[in-house]
């Protein structure tokens, strides 16, 4: 996607869709189809037409947390978001200024030994920046009482200015989404998968479309600093790979629901484009030049012009159908963000057999 095509500020989806009208549902949005760069325009509930029996959904079942919390550094006032829990009790988080619109400015000038209270007795010190890029994200070590209880009794979902108001967790709590053992979770909601609807996914199984539920915890969004993803936790079991491997020897396609579950499958697969049942972290960052061994299509929101989703979805479809694709949604006024509408990347006639004929064994 070009620098000059910008996303207007009215097309920032500001509400879930099931609030804009009475009798409205999460699959009310829009969905724009790409095959190749051919375009077509469609209601999201027509997904299941578009779709044929044997073709099969990755989709992350990872929960959102209430990962944003109003915290202290001395008697100045910060937004702390809780995006990764590392191995060792460290969280990866993110400080930033409250503005009453949503959290929309990373704290400038944090230093390492830097001390934030918190809700319920928590205390967190910064140690070290996640990376040597930036100092966006930070290693914190907690202490007192856990961070996942904090979180359920007095955080809230991270959100952004572009939307109107705070919303309950349920509202970013997708139809797939399952409780962890560990109670971990995603730091912001795989939003791809919010339009389905449980009479969506029982009109797909009834066609003959299967699920392959993945897991991976996802951090913070990083567009504001163009950065690459940064390792995130992830699972996919053998009874997924298996069903992965039999749908990509037939006919099937093997169709990512969000960007995280194409991280997620493509992390398990090996160099000869099996998946095994593998988990733990995955650094992988998805280009054209690595390009896919599994996904061959993909279901999105519209992103903004940040490198990294950017250039998985080219690695997914191309350079060509990408450009046409947001073209077409800013001509059609797509609304975008995690409530806004949808992107289906499906391969060209005949793409999809050619891809088969040269990597499914």
């Amino acid at each position: 996607m070009t620098p000059a095509l910008q996303v207007p500020e009215e097309l920032s989806a500001r509400v879930p869709v099931e609030q804009r009208g009475p009798g409205l549902d999460r699959d009310a949005v829009r969905l724009l189809v790409s095959r190749g760069a051919e375009v077509s325009h469609h209601a999201f509930v027509e997904l299941p037409r578009l779709l044929r029996a044997g073709d099969l959904l990755v989709v992350n079942t990872s929960p959102t947390l209430a990962a944003a919390v109003d915290g202290r550094i001395g008697h100045a006032r910060v937004v702390v978001h809780f995006s990764t829990r590392g191995d060792d009790g460290r969280w990866a988080v993110e400080l930033r200024d409250p503005d009453g619109k949503g959290t929309t400015r990373a704290r400038a000038g944090c230093l390492a030994g830097t001390e934030v209270r918190l809700p319920g007795g928590v205390r967190l010190v910064v140690e070290e920046p996640l990376s040597a890029r930036g100092e966006r994200l930070w290693w914190a070590r907690p202490s007192g009482a856990g961070v996942l209880g904090m979180l359920r009794e007095h955080g809230r979902p991270i959100r952004y200015s572009y939307t109107e108001r705070d919303q309950p967790l349920s509202v970013y709590q997708t139809v797939f989404a399952l409780p962890s053992a560990d109670g971990a979770g995603s730091a912001e909601m795989p939003s791809a998968a919010r339009p389905f609807t449980v009479r969506m996914v029982t009109e797909l199984v009834s066609r003959g479309v299967q699920f392959a539920p993945v897991t991976l915890h996802t951090g913070v969004a990083s567009a504001e600093a163009h950065e690459p993803p940064y390792p995130e936790r992830f699972r996919v079991s053998e009874a997924s790979a298996r069903l992965i491997n039999a749908v990509r020897a037939g006919d099937g396609r093997v169709i990512a629901v969000g960007t995280t579950a194409v991280r997620a499958v493509e992390s398990a697969a090996g160099a000869d484009g099996v998946v095994r049942g593998r988990e733990g972290w995955t650094d992988l960052v998805v280009t054209p030049e690595r390009g896919v061994r599994v996904v061959d299509g993909l279901l999105t929101g519209l992103h903004e012009p940040e490198a990294s989703h950017l250039l998985m979805l080219e690695a997914v479809a191309g350079r060509a159908a990408i450009d046409r694709g947001y073209e077409e949604a800013l001509r059609g006024r797509y609304l975008w963000h995690e409530f806004g509408d949808v992107h289906l990347l499906l391969p060209a006639e005949g793409a999809h057999a050619e891809h088969c004929s040269r990597n499914c064994g």
